[in-house]
């Protein structure tokens, strides 16, 4: 069977016995919505676990409502209108309305993006503001230690909704949810504290149940008080799908199922040999982008196997926090060691693709220099020809195949 995998703007191929191949991994095509519009609707006239934003906030109340920022693919300017015109049904004016985008981490944004985030509508009408790690208000610790500092604009307001699209977060389980407090609206300290979680055992995507970071993440978010939620489901064009509103957990778990039936893969074994890439260009321009298809291809692969992952790459390892830390380690295990130690943004991922080392073996198909990659532990290759003769010749021409040409949009299962 000949396969293709993106590479850059072309392709690499590959020929491989059919008696080889356990699973191809695709993604699902998507349902039809219709009309997203009336998805936000129903999903505001049918909260689960809560009453409606009309039977929920009182008149005169202040409420903020918390966005993602321009980092995140959220469309918050389809569904803040919705929002706000029910605040007003509810007898609370623009006025005692402030939109906070949550930065976490992220540098703050200009009035244009601001107002791309809000649409221009909702721009005008209410307060519409970068979360502010300086400007916080303290509720304590959670029982990890995680302090709980939140900005002063979401902090003082009488209510909180918060909103967001949930997909696959490589050590959060899932995104969504109370994420857009703890870390989006909080500072630093508090981020590196929770995000040091990131090295335990159940941090990892599609898991939430027994995640310690994601339990976290809903303590801190608790503590603070979410009264509502609107969290959606994109799909690869990054269309809402789907809508949940309500209560901060019980909506945010619907959310989450429907987004693993959509692109989660049950896979009932694993493989000797697993081949990934992101599906070419843009989206494996460098290491860091394409490191999200190595992290799915994790769970697919046997202890002591082999990762072949496709990447073009020609703009090197990508981001200087992150090439610092793959090429001034010794070893896997100190990256990993320094992330526990302090958490660092860019950092890590380089804790990540460690934490993927200690699994298997990654032969790194790419334009990278040879050096460099020998360099980050990984064993380079210019041909998908190349490294999967090579992976062969380790399991003795009998290695199972599983393959994720889309691997940064599929999540393997193991039932």
């Amino acid at each position: 069977m000949k396969l293709d995998f993106g590479y850059g703007n072309g392709i690499q191929s590959v020929n491989i016995s059919d008696k080889h191949i356990i699973r191809q991994l695709l993604p699902l095509k998507a349902p039809e919505c219709g009309s997203e519009y009336a998805e936000i609707e129903r999903a505001l006239d049918e909260p689960l676990g809560s009453g409606t934003i009309g039977s929920i906030f009182r008149p005169g109340e202040t409420v903020a409502i918390v966005i993602s920022d321009v980092t995140r693919p959220m469309p918050s300017y389809k569904v803040l209108k919705s929002i706000i015109d029910r605040l007003n049904k509810a007898g609370i004016p623009d006025d005692k309305i402030t939109v906070v985008s949550a930065l976490g981490s992220h540098r703050h944004q200009t009035k244009e993006e601001l107002m791309h985030l809000a649409g221009e509508e909702c721009f005008r009408r209410v307060r519409v503001i970068d979360s502010d790690p300086d400007d916080c208000l303290s509720y304590g610790k959670t029982s990890h230690g995680t302090p709980v500092d939140i900005t002063r604009s979401v902090a003082e307001a009488d209510r909180r909704i918060c909103v967001g699209n949930v997909e696959f977060h490589y050590f959060a389980g899932f995104s969504g949810g109370y994420k857009a407090i703890m870390p989006g609206c909080s500072t630093p300290k508090a981020i590196r504290f929770n995000h040091s979680m990131m090295t335990e055992i159940g941090a990892h995507a599609g898991n939430i149940d027994t995640n310690p970071l994601r339990a976290d993440i809903d303590e801190a978010g608790k503590m603070v008080g979410v009264d509502f939620i609107l969290n959606v489901v994109l799909d690869e064009h990054k269309k809402i799908v789907k809508a949940y509103a309500g209560d901060p957990v019980i909506a945010h778990r619907a959310a989450c199922e429907y987004l693993r039936g959509m692109f989660g893969i049950p896979i009932d074994r694993r493989a000797d040999i697993v081949i990934c890439s992101q599906g070419g260009a843009p989206k494996d321009l460098n290491l860091y982008q394409t490191q999200k298809a190595l992290d799915n291809a994790k769970h697919a692969v046997k202890d002591g196997g082999i990762i072949i992952l496709v990447g073009a790459c020609q703009e090197g390892l990508g981001g200087n926090v992150f090439e610092k830390w793959m090429t001034g380690a010794a070893s896997p295990d100190e990256l990993i060691v320094k992330i526990r130690e302090n958490f660092v943004l860019g950092g890590h991922k380089a804790a990540a693709i460690a934490m993927v080392l200690k699994k298997a073996d990654i032969y790194m198909v790419s334009k990278m220099d040879e050096k460099l990659v020998r360099s980050i532990f990984m064993k380079p290759f210019s041909t998908l020809k190349g490294a999967y003769a090579a992976a062969q010749r380790k399991f003795h021409g009998e290695g199972t195949v599983i393959t994720m040409p889309y691997g940064g949009s599929t999540l393997p299962i193991n039932e």
